[in-house]
């Protein structure tokens, strides 16, 4: 146990709590994803929250007829 948190394992705020280890890269912006964190999976890419959030947009109907069937 851990004389600073009180813990097995460490907190990850504690001092004296290990790195994080990098899971994966996001594919966008090659920022690292640490073991984890949420990672979205798309078209076999791994991708940070981050860059989803950047390409969430909301659905509109725009006027024109599109036959989905």
């Amino acid at each position: 146990m851990c004389e600073i948190c009180r813990q097995t394992p460490c907190h990850n705020r504690c001092p004296y709590a290990p790195e994080p280890q990098i899971a994966y890269r996001c594919w966008q912006c090659g920022n690292e994803i640490y073991e984890g964190e949420d990672l979205y999976i798309i078209n076999d890419e791994m991708w940070c929250e981050e860059c989803v959030a950047e390409c969430r947009t909301t659905a509109e109907i725009d006027g024109l007829n599109y036959d989905y069937d």
